[in-house]
């Protein structure tokens, strides 16, 4: 797959799909009085619309023509408390369904960003965080305008012209039919027009969804970005998309500014055959002059329920297209399921069994062959292997971040697969290389939320991991503000808060993966020392290239290929003279000529 079309949108389906349209009119059930009384208010103004004409009517023929100026003063009296009818209809209608609206956004939108939580690690990796950023917001949006302005007002707009229909008939169904001459054209036009904005719709998502993707990833990685000079290429590109973008929106535009007029103008010709028969029939005397007035009103308002149903299939494209998109998203199934009757471990001890385990990402392509160790309560053991050779995989595979194929992983014999995800993952506690620190400050990055965590034990935990230094200095304390992704510290600094967050959570097994391999060694120290206090009594499971950290391990066991190719202590390997020994003495022999450079370097500064 290319990168190109690894952002791509998937193309779109129907213009109108009944399956999609009944899921979502489901969250509107919820809903059910306050869409009753939205319809209410909407055939309420629409009466009243039609019955101020019919005023506008009487009053000329009635009293205007007569010269009735008690009956016409009357008359406007009423003509104006139908405009006030008319006003709060119309306001209360449009409070109701935006309202209406706004709240189908809020629980659509929650849905999907709790079924996120859900989904497996595997469905992050292989779909770019623009798009389902996109799902959440843009694509969430087009749904709240169906709701607000789409689905519900498309019965007024019907009903409207219902209204209008019937008025036109009751008034003289001659001069109505003479009026619906020009209905076909305004038929093939709406048809020209719909044709060419679904597919101009169709290249503006696209575009929009790619746009999304490549900010996303261009300003995440701004640094990469700045560090080879490439600001003017990534402007370049940028340029490009965003000139698609516009260049789509350009002809959405062309199109509608062709299509309104078109409509006036066509309307424009109702209303002179209106002038010209309708004058005649005045004549002829079938015709009041009122009546003229009142057909010439209700053809103007029987073309705007047209341009709007034109709008509305506009919005009603884009519902679909996002509503194909979200149910896709919804309807992923989480890889890691909960099973109904899940087992709990009585006594935690933190013995952990790992039998024949098998694992691949693709079909059989196997990153962890039969693979099989037992880690005792209290243990320290260590996983050493070059790049590739599958370490990280196993901790995602002890966390439930991905199913085993084959064998099993347990905990004090109770199989993780059985387990309920939070009581397993509330026994593991794990710091990674790459810290994700949230937007906020110490505490709420230490606590994650945990509101049962409480800022003394954030503060003894920062102290443990000897975190304090950095706090002395910061008025705030640990209420200090942390910035998006911890951009203000320093790599060791970020590694620390999370051996702080581990350490406030208190787990009972404790997985380090490549904790500290991007540190100083002055942090690597101060991290070696907290580590010290922090496993003390834990049973732990370390992920290290720096085989120094790890020489006091109870247990080290290598990977090769997925393989456990050797295993014992620290002397015991290295006297074996195998794959532990050679990369023991690569390593050693990298850090005498850095040790060696540093020297020469330090003696020509003398």
């Amino acid at each position: 797959m290319t990168a190109e079309n690894y952002h791509k949108e998937e193309a779109l389906g129907k213009a109108y799909d009944a399956r999609l349209m009944k899921r979502l009119l489901t969250y509107l059930r919820p809903y059910k009085p306050q869409v009753a009384v939205g319809v209410l208010l909407l055939i309420v103004g629409s009466a009243v619309q039609v019955g101020m004409i019919f005023l506008v009517k009487s009053g000329i023929d009635t009293y205007i023509t007569q010269g009735d100026a008690d009956g016409l003063g009357v008359l406007a009296f009423t003509f104006a408390g139908a405009i006030l009818m008319g006003f709060g209809a119309g306001y209360a209608q449009l409070y109701v369904m935006t309202w209406l609206g706004q709240r189908v956004q809020d629980d659509i939108r929650m849905e999907i960003f709790k079924h996120i939580q859900k989904l497996h690690t595997g469905y992050f990796d292989r779909t770019p965080v623009g798009r389902i950023v996109t799902r959440v917001t843009n694509d969430v949006n087009a749904l709240n305008e169906m709701f607000s302005s789409g689905v519900i007002a498309v019965i007024g707009d019907i009903f409207m012209l219902t209204l209008i229909v019937g008025a036109l008939l009751y008034l003289n169904w001659q001069l109505a039919l003479i009026t619906f001459i020009v209905l076909p054209v305004l038929v093939g036009v709406t048809m020209i027009f719909r044709s060419k904005v679904r597919n101009v719709y169709r290249i503006v998502r696209t575009k929009l969804a790619v746009l999304n993707a490549f900010t996303q990833e261009h300003v995440t990685g701004m640094s990469i970005v700045q560090l080879f000079n490439r600001e003017k290429r990534t402007l370049e590109k940028y340029n490009e998309i965003n000139s698609g973008l516009r260049s789509a929106h350009f002809r959405s535009i062309y199109y509608y500014a062709m299509f309104f007029p078109a409509v006036e103008i066509i309307g424009s010709v109702s209303v002179a055959l209106l002038l010209y028969f309708g004058g005649s029939r005045i004549y002829e005397g079938v015709l009041t002059f009122g009546g003229l007035v009142a057909f010439i009103q209700l053809v103007e308002k029987f073309y705007r329920p047209i341009r709007d149903l034109s709008e509305k299939y506009n919005i009603l494209q884009a519902s679909m297209a996002s509503s194909e998109r979200i149910f896709a998203l919804l309807d992923t199934k989480p890889d890691i399921k909960e099973i109904r009757a899940p087992k709990k471990i009585r006594e935690v001890r933190g013995h952990i069994e790992i039998e024949h385990s098998w694992f691949a990402y693709n079909d059989e392509n196997w990153i962890i062959k039969d693979v099989s160790f037992s880690v005792n309560p209290g243990e320290k053991v260590a996983i050493v292997g070059a790049t590739g050779a599958g370490k990280t995989t196993l901790v995602s595979l002890l966390f439930r971040f991905y199913n085993l194929q084959r064998g099993s992983i347990k905990i004090d014999g109770v199989d993780i697969a059985d387990m309920r995800l939070d009581d397993l993952r509330g026994l593991l506690g794990l710091v990674l290389q790459d810290v994700f620190l949230f937007t906020g400050d110490y505490a709420s990055n230490v606590r994650l939320r945990d509101k049962s965590i409480t800022d003394e034990q954030v503060k003894l935990a920062l102290e443990r991991v000897g975190y304090s230094r950095f706090l002395k200095d910061e008025k705030d304390g640990i209420h200090t503000e942390v910035k998006e992704r911890g951009a203000t510290l320093s790599t060791g600094q970020k590694q620390l808060l999370s051996f702080a967050r581990a350490l406030a959570f208190d787990p009972q097994i404790l997985i380090l993966d490549e904790a500290t391999s991007s540190v100083d060694t002055e942090t690597e120290q101060l991290i070696q020392t907290a580590l010290d206090k922090l496993l003390e009594g834990r049973t732990s499971i370390i992920i290290a290239h720096r085989l120094s950290t790890i020489e006091k391990a109870d247990k080290i066991i290598v990977l090769h290929h997925g393989e456990i190719r050797e295993m014992g202590k620290h002397q015991e390997l290295l006297q074996k003279g195998g794959i532990y020994y050679k990369l023991y003495e690569m390593q050693y022999k990298s850090q005498l000529h850095r040790s060696e450079l540093s020297r020469q370097s330090a003696q020509a500064t003398g």
